[in-house]
């Protein structure tokens, strides 16, 4: 099938990824994640929740093509002694040596030096080849785009958020870091038939991830599919290729009306458990 999406590069890291990337906490199986790796996807989240089925997949993944796979390994680390133990955990359960980028999930003001130096260390033992971060804070964004130690950073950005359009993507031109974002859908409210507006159609999966990737600074838009036809779905972007401007300015109508009308409580139970993750000093 053609690719209106090529890899491209992630900021200055020397990796090079493809626009859409899988995240390992919603339930996709082994031969499903294999099975994306072969249509061309290379760059795969072992975060929040590190499922076994995707586990698996990524094993067999890295057997097979290691140099191929942008493997990303969070840590939500609090304690900077807890740093290495739950990238080398990680590492062990995949089968490989090394993750393409160490996350260091959410933080919303700066890590702590005990925090950032575990990291560096890691990376300067060969353990994580660069850093990511990611933050709930918009404004934070900028000071770990200014801060040569990050490769990356991991921002939400959907047509129900798009602050990040105003907050964080103007600081990328003193320095171009590599741009990774995620939920893409609003957590399934922006595919909700019922909190469409009147007289627009809904939009499918798909249109959640070409509406982000149509932004010049996002590099990867992380998928959560759960199943198979979820994963179609998604990749379906790849195909589909960039939005028109009649598709963007619609997304945003939608986006608008779904932001106006669901709270902020039902943003939905992945970040329910990153909100209790995150609470935690020690563990991955």
């Amino acid at each position: 099938m053609a690719c209106d999406w090529k890899q491209v590069s992630f900021g200055q890291t020397g990796l090079t990824v493809t626009p859409l990337g899988l995240g390992s906490s919603y339930g996709l199986g082994a031969a499903d994640v294999e099975r994306a790796f072969d249509r061309g996807l290379n760059y795969f989240y072992w975060g929040t929740s590190r499922t076994k089925p995707f586990g698996d997949g990524l094993k067999a993944i890295s057997k097979k093509n290691r140099s191929r796979l942008v493997l990303v390994v969070q840590s939500y680390s609090r304690l900077g002694s807890l740093v290495g133990p739950s990238l080398n955990r990680a590492l062990k359960q995949l089968g490989t040596d090394y993750a393409d980028l160490l996350l260091l999930g959410w933080w919303n003001q700066p890590p702590p030096p005990r925090i950032l130096d575990a990291a560096l260390e890691l990376k300067s033992k060969g353990r994580a080849r660069a850093l990511l971060i990611s933050c709930h804070n918009r404004r934070t964004f900028e000071r770990y785009v200014d801060d040569p130690a990050y490769g990356g950073i991991m921002v939400r950005y959907n047509a129900a958020h798009p602050g990040a359009e105003t907050e964080v993507f103007p600081a990328l031109s003193r320095r171009r870091v590599g741009v990774v974002a995620y939920t893409a859908t609003r957590w399934g409210a922006l595919l909700d038939p019922k909190l469409v507006p009147g007289g627009e159609p809904a939009p499918r999966g798909s249109d959640c991830y070409r509406f982000a990737l149509s932004s010049p600074f996002v590099d990867v838009v992380l998928c959560g599919a759960s199943d198979g036809a979820e994963l179609d779905e998604a990749m379906a972007a790849l195909d589909r290729g960039p939005m028109s401007g009649d598709e963007l300015a619609w997304m945003k109508r939608v986006g608008a009306h779904v932001k106006a009308h669901v709270p902020p409580a039902s943003r939905g139970s992945h970040l329910d458990l990153m909100d209790k993750v995150s609470s935690l000093v020690s563990g991955s």
